[in-house]
Order: structure tokens, then C-alpha cells, then sequence
């Protein structure tokens, strides 16, 4: 451990990010241009563990760095990698997938499969324990007009251990909304009742997904925001650890990593996706690199804002 956290000294900050491109046990940070399978086979020829495995797949709906293939061939990608995955988590790791819904169809005729409860019984497969199945919630996307609109997605975050897993939650805690409230019977009466840090944060998470006027937003169509990882991070691993995401995209999960003095890892198949993971992680190393502060609340428009009020055009229609 104390040998990884020399790489994290001010003195290696003044020069350039090293970021290899084949991965070492030395290697600080490792963006492989390539497929997540390779990746995951130099991690395990390495010896080398993850402490936390977090990414979001392509959800096999047409985004143009992804192949369509047939349902069942998705799944059974998605189980392929799951158990490369499983290869390199360490006994008390945790692997979170982020997933949303495969859609099929269009208009009326759409259906949606939610791909976590689809790809649950695979971790299951393997004995894995399910710790929370965190629901992320954001306010915007499509606008529908034959269902509800989709404002959620979900973290499924499996340990291997029985008890014995890394679980860092005064790290996460979030402002209570009631810090002054005391007990009001029992032994502790009149004593405050919650905790000094914070409470946890529960397993709903809302928090601004990456549009286009997100502080964070580059030209990845399905980009995750730097704080959905960084708090699991910050909860599932301790300093020096290793992270892997194998399919990291513009380096989300780096970015996050490299914050808060983690190791990381990810593959992607596109080059212009990682050019822009190693700007970022540049940035972020010279800390210039900006991102939306992890549990900064999220804006409420004031009820005087013209925003907020009923446009004279729809009063008249009424």
C-alpha cells in the first residue's frame, strides 16, 4: 500500500499524469485502447486485484460506440465480462454495475427491459451478494409521449464477502436535515440523536445526469457524472486501491479515482473517447479539471423566477 501512495506525492504533481497503456502493477493510471477483456486478462496475469470493478455498459440500444447484437448475444457478452471481472476483484471488493433499460421498439409499440433485474441472476450465479440495488435519480432527458418519462437509472453493488468487505461510510455521509433534533425519551433523552458527520446517504441518489449544459459534458452521448462514482469510491475503497472500469469511455471513473488517491484501470474501443480521458485526467491532475462537487444540492429555481411561473399564453388557454 505505501509503495502505491508515493505516486500520489505534490512532487509527482508537477509534471505530467503517467498513464500506461498496457497494464503493470506499478502502472498509476492505465487507459487500454482495446478490448475490456484484454484489460481484465493483464490485471489477472498480473496478480494484481481490484478493490472496487464500477462501469456502465452499452445498453445495447444503438448509441453509435456501440454494436447492436441480438438480446441474447448481449447477455451473454455481459456475462463474459462479468466473470473476467470476478477474476481480479479482491476478496473484500465490491463490483457496481450502472445500468438503465434496453428499449425495444418505437412510439407505441416500445417496450422496456430493465437491464438490472436482467442481469442479476448472472451475479448471482456467481455467489455474489447484493449490498443495494441504488436507484440514481436526475431530472432531465426525453420527453415522452406514449409512457412516463425515464428519470432513473441503478447501481447494482455486489460484495463477494460475507462480512468482511470495504465499506467506508463516514467518508459518504450527507447533511441531515434535522441535526438538531434530540431524542425524546429513553436513556439518551434530550441528547442529540444523529450522527456529527452526517447521515447516510441512502440508496436514492439524486443527482444531475450529463446533458449538454453540464459542467462536466464532453462529446460522449452517455457520459456518467464524476460524483456518482467518487462516492462510491470514496465508500467501497480505501487510498492506494485499485479501480477497474471496463468499459470507461471519456475516464469518469480515472477522474474520480484519481481524486481521492486511487489506482485505475479501463478499456475502451474508441480512441477519440480516450484522448479525451487523458485531457481530463490531466486537468484533474494539475487540478484545473472542473466537475460538479459530490452532494452540492440540486438547483431549485425560486417561485419569482419567470421560469418557474405559468406563461401568460397558457393562462389565456385555459
Amino acid at each position: 500500500m505505501e509503495e502505491h501512495l508515493r505516486l500520489f506525492t505534490d512532487e509527482h504533481k508537477k509534471g505530467e499524469l503517467p498513464i500506461a497503456e498496457r497494464f503493470s502493477p506499478e502502472a498509476f493510471v492505465t487507459l487500454h485502447l482495446g478490448d475490456r477483456l484484454e484489460l481484465l486478462r493483464q490485471i489477472a496475469e498480473a496478480g494484481s486485484k481490484a478493490e472496487l470493478i464500477v462501469t456502465s455498459p452499452p445498453y445495447n440500444i444503438g448509441k453509435e460506440y456501440e454494436e447492436t447484437t441480438s438480446f441474447v448475444e448481449y447477455i451473454a457478452g455481459q456475462r463474459e465480462t462479468i466473470e473476467a471481472c470476478l477474476e481480479i476483484l479482491s476478496p473484500t471488493g465490491s463490483i457496481c454495475w450502472q445500468v438503465g433499460h434496453y428499449i425495444s421498439g418505437s412510439g407505441k409499440n416500445k417496450e422496456a427491459y430493465p437491464l438490472d433485474l436482467v442481469l442479476y441472476p448472472i451475479f448471482k450465479s456467481f455467489k455474489l451478494r447484493l449490498r443495494n440495488r441504488i436507484v440514481w435519480h436526475f431530472g432531465h432527458g426525453l420527453h415522452e409521449n406514449y409512457r412516463f418519462s425515464g428519470r432513473h437509472e441503478t447501481i447494482l453493488w455486489f460484495t463477494r464477502a460475507v462480512s468482511h468487505y470495504t465499506f467506508n461510510l463516514d467518508a459518504v455521509r450527507v447533511p441531515q436535515k434535522y441535526p438538531g433534533k434530540r431524542a425524546f425519551r429513553g436513556p439518551r433523552k434530550g441528547e442529540l440523536s444523529g450522527n456529527p458527520l452526517g447521515k447516510n446517504p441512502s440508496d436514492v441518489w439524486d443527482m444531475p445526469n450529463v446533458k449538454s449544459n453540464h459542467i462536466e459534458k464532453t462529446e460522449h452521448p452517455c457520459q456518467f457524472p464524476v460524483a456518482l462514482v467518487e462516492r462510491l469510491v470514496l465508500a467501497l475503497t480505501n487510498e492506494g486501491d485499485l479501480v477497474v472500469d471496463p468499459y470507461i469511455g471519456v475516464g469518469t471513473t480515472a477522474v474520480a479515482s484519481l481524486m481521492h488517491n486511487r489506482r485505475s484501470a479501463g478499456a475502451d474501443l474508441e480512441p477519440r473517447y480516450l484522448d479525451i480521458a487523458r485531457e481530463r485526467l490531466q486537468m484533474a491532475w494539475n487540478g484545473t479539471l472542473r466537475t460538479r462537487p459530490l452532494n452540492k444540492p440540486v438547483y431549485q429555481p425560486g417561485s419569482n423566477s419567470t421560469l418557474t411561473q405559468i406563461p401568460e399564453e397558457w393562462g389565456k388557454e385555459r
